[in-house]
């Protein structure tokens, strides 16, 4: 197989062309589902209603796979897409919030892959712990955190706690020496640089969508 570029910047690498990677890897699997072998950006493109000259040049930042004439094995793109994103090896969650949203996301199919494992879910609440998930899980309690996170060697926080809470739990992850932490809390957190802080806000998502249905579509 050929090899993946090993010297490249992270800061050339833009969020849109790592969302894109992974949607890439979504489409291969698709793909290796149906039992395609090889297909051509041009194929990809039309298929799955992309961009091929996006897909060369998003890949080409990595290296080459493909060949000219011929296209991409699906199974070695598979395989490039999956190193490249870091899921050739399991990455442990925690959540903090036993709330629907993460009990939900306890059993969550994306999450229950080889790839992420969720280990722990914990809330404050003397009621809720104790109780068990959908998944397996047992809800513990969250002043056990910074310990949870050392012995079970957690990489990836996920607070899905009320808003006034949220600020409070992120602080106690990056307390923990948790490195990257997924926010589902309908409010902005903040840490420091050197933990990667995501939010997800599905109402900033819907507004958007209301605001184009009101005012037109853009071009």
């Amino acid at each position: 197989m050929p090899s993946i570029k090993r010297q490249f910047s992270v800061e050339s690498i833009s969020e849109l062309t790592i969302a894109r990677l992974s949607i890439y890897l979504r489409c291969v699997d698709q793909l290796e589902a149906l039992g395609i072998e090889t297909v051509s950006s041009q194929e990809l493109a039309q298929r799955f209603n992309l961009n091929s000259a996006q897909i060369r040049k998003d890949l080409a930042y990595f290296g080459e796979f493909g060949v000219r004439g011929v296209g991409y094995s699906v199974r070695e793109l598979r395989h490039y897409l999956t190193e490249i994103l870091g899921l050739n090896r399991e990455h442990r969650v925690l959540i903090v919030g036993a709330g629907n949203l993460g009990t939900a996301l306890c059993h969550y199919s994306r999450f229950a892959s080889e790839s992420f494992l969720v280990v722990a879910i914990l809330d404050s609440d003397p009621r809720k712990i104790g109780e068990p998930t959908p998944g397996g899980l047992l809800v513990e309690d969250a002043s056990r955190l910074g310990e949870i996170v050392r012995q079970r060697e957690v990489e990836i926080g996920v607070i899905t706690t009320p808003p006034d809470t949220a600020q409070r739990v992120c602080d106690q992850m990056v307390a923990a020496h948790l490195r990257a932490v997924l926010n589902f809390a309908p409010v902005q957190v903040k840490g420091p640089k050197s933990v990667l802080i995501r939010s997800v806000d599905l109402k900033v998502h819907l507004e958007e969508l209301s605001f184009y249905l009101t005012h037109g579509m853009p071009k």
